[in-house]
């Protein structure tokens, strides 16, 4: 793999500074979640034929029916984990795809674990972490709606992909005083913040999404 890290034309820096620009014109103003997103050269998570298009705000294909999300939802999503000035601490990202999440979330804490369910798109984020040298992301073929036992709890959980209703084995898997962020829904979709206070858990509906939705086993 040889994918140019530090790009040039629409891939450039200047051209990834604008796109930070226009988060915080959306509304992103979580300046650690901004700093860590425009750390992260998101043309080299995508496929080579679209890498120009890799710093607009939309989301693009990877290829098995996936996608890598639009910067926005991104940075909203890991924004609300950080709402308070919370760290993110131990986190699970379930639907790892491409890796560009991961790389993302690895810029705000040492401990990152994902999981992805289709082999060939895991085989392709451990490649795309390994040519931005971020090795700290600890990556798992795996189930996402099983989560990883082994590793649990988590402080946060970030899901990439879309659920009917909140998995409850990811719930058990989340740190007493923990927050998980995912999509829920399934004709229409929404962010949901769930926020595990005691034997409760509070849900604040957030921003309107469409997500693939999140499937069973392995491929």
């Amino acid at each position: 793999m040889n994918r140019v890290v530090s790009g040039f034309g629409m891939t450039s820096q200047r051209t990834r500074s604008r796109m930070i620009e226009r988060l915080r014109e959306q509304g992103i103003a979580d300046e650690d979640v901004l700093a860590a997103i425009a750390a992260v050269p998101r043309h080299v998570f995508v496929e080579e034929a679209l890498a120009s298009r890799a710093y607009e705000d939309t989301a693009l294909p990877l290829g098995f029916s996936q996608t890598i999300s639009q910067p926005y939802v991104v940075a909203r999503m890991i924004e609300a984990l950080c709402a308070d000035d919370r760290p993110l601490g131990k986190t699970l990202e379930v639907g790892a795809g491409c890796g560009y999440q991961a790389a993302v979330l690895a810029q705000l804490t040492d401990e990152v674990y994902a999981v992805e369910r289709i082999a060939p798109l895991l085989a392709k984020a451990k490649l795309n972490l390994r040519a931005i040298k971020q090795l700290k992301v600890r990556l798992k073929h795996a189930d996402g709606r099983l989560g990883l036992p082994e590793a649990a709890p988590f402080d946060t959980i970030i899901v990439a992909a879309a659920a009917a209703r909140v998995p409850p084995v990811l719930l058990q898997q989340l740190a007493p005083g923990g927050r998980m962020i995912l999509p829920l829904g399934v004709a229409t979709q929404y962010l949901a913040l769930i926020e595990k206070r005691g034997e409760d858990c509070v849900e604040t509906r957030l921003d309107a999404v469409r997500f693939v939705p999140l499937l069973t086993g392995v491929e």
